[in-house]
């Protein structure tokens, strides 16, 4: 949960949030019935001992039922206006809270007052007042207003929606795709921001559920994970926490300094190695990085290694020279283990956007990617790429990172990333 907890902090430090686009998406064309009440109530309530102005207005000309009448709006100052005119309110202020209701999000956030606030729908506002709201908990804004706006769902706010996800970098494709599902069964109703952004979370977590699996550990020995990406992508580091992470775990690991090209990338691993008690293999600078791959396998096999991991370097999706070379360790790899690798991972930069999405299509042509890793997640609010990239490819997601301290790269939770992502309530 603290890794949740500094996932949603980091995320949300950039100004393009996505949270505040769903809120101004609602209140662009909410309805608010609240606040024109209220001034009715006031002026109905200055005028109220002229008792005389109010009996001739209306029809009936008993002399003793004035007096109830104005009773009545007294013990319901928010609404007195529709005891002049009933039917006429009643049905536009009626439907609104069984509406509210039927959405699952309300449920838990306002379940213990609800049933006894339909009959009395201004007086809805206040368990959202005792209870800070969805994105105001996140944010540190505090309770929900009582007058929250609220926007009948229909084709108009579907488009905003979707205009709101592509910015959030999802694509359009799955932002069609979303905001399709969250149509169903809602179409229609009034909702607020807290609720779109509830919903939109559980149609996030939904699509990620099936791609959210930990790294596979095999029986074979040594188990080989090549590592790829382009440049500053966050692949050494990345490696130095798997590693870290599993030796605590009473795992053998081996590290392959396979950047041969850059020494800072070595002398990285190297500290990260040491830190760990994991031993890492070099080769001298410039040298032949598939030569390494080969010669740290047949190392690792010798040592009894539980798991040889192989840093490579850092290669454009579009340099064909350089996709070449790792299609190169691929096959060197093979001479020794025909199952090799045993994992390729995918670091990708959370900051690249949709450009991440043509670097898992050429990487996976050339490398045969098994998972996906999301680094600098605390970069960005712009994380909806990571929807995109599940809903399209379905490859395994098995990390996300948001820092740099060993414990900022955490098995992918689903329900949790998105909740972050949109800014939904952790306890939801």
């Amino acid at each position: 949960m603290s890794f949740f907890k500094k996932l949603k902090e980091r995320m949300f430090k950039s100004s393009s949030r996505l949270g505040e686009g769903l809120d101004a998406v609602v209140e662009e064309g909410a309805e608010k019935p609240a606040p024109e009440a209220a001034p009715a109530s006031r002026t109905d309530e200055a005028p109220a001992p002229a008792a005389p102005t109010e009996a001739p207005v209306e029809t009936p000309a008993d002399d003793a039922p004035p007096p109830p009448e104005r009773s009545q709006p007294q013990a319901m100052p928010p609404r007195p206006t529709p005891a002049s005119d009933a039917p006429a309110p009643a049905a536009p202020v009626a439907p609104a809270v069984p509406e509210r209701k039927g959405l699952p999000q309300d449920e838990p956030r306002v379940a213990p007052a609800e049933e006894g606030e339909i009959p009395a729908p201004p007086q809805e506002p206040d368990p959202d007042d005792a209870r800070p709201g969805l994105l105001g908990r996140l944010l540190g804004r505090g309770p929900a207003p009582a007058d929250a706006p609220r926007r009948v769902l229909d084709d108009a706010m579907l488009e905003s929606l979707e205009d709101v996800l592509i910015q959030a970098d999802m694509g359009v494709e799955t932002a069609m795709r979303v905001t399709a599902n969250l149509a169903e069964g809602h179409f229609g109703k009034r909702v607020s921001g807290q609720e779109v952004r509830a919903l939109l979370a559980q149609e996030i977590a939904a699509i990620m559920e099936p791609v959210a699996r930990p790294l596979p550990l095999y029986p074979s020995r040594p188990q080989v994970v090549l590592v790829v990406g382009v440049n500053g992508s966050g692949k050494t580091t990345t490696i130095g926490k798997l590693a870290a992470q599993f030796r605590a775990a009473g795992k053998n690991v081996v590290i392959a300094a396979g950047d041969t090209f850059r020494a800072a990338a070595v002398e990285q691993l190297q500290v990260w190695g040491e830190r760990a008690g994991v031993p890492v293999l070099t080769a001298p600078e410039g040298s032949d990085p598939a030569s390494l791959a080969y010669d740290a396998l047949s190392k690792a096999r010798a040592d009894g290694a539980d798991l040889l991991m192989i840093d490579t370097a850092g290669r454009l999706q579009n340099r064909a020279d350089l996709m070449e070379e790792l299609a190169k360790i691929v096959r060197v790899l093979r001479k020794l283990d025909e199952t090799a690798p045993h994992n390729t991972l995918l670091v990708l930069d959370a900051t690249t956007g949709q450009n991440a999405l043509n670097q898992v299509e050429i990487f996976s042509k050339i490398a045969d990617v098994s998972g996906l890793v999301m680094t600098k997640l605390d970069g960005t609010a712009r994380g909806g790429v990571l929807v995109a990239l599940a809903d399209r490819f379905g490859l395994p997601i098995h990390a996300i990172g948001v820092g740099e301290q060993i414990d900022d790269l955490q098995p992918f939770e689903p329900e949790e990333f998105a909740r972050a992502l949109t800014g939904a309530d952790e306890g939801a």
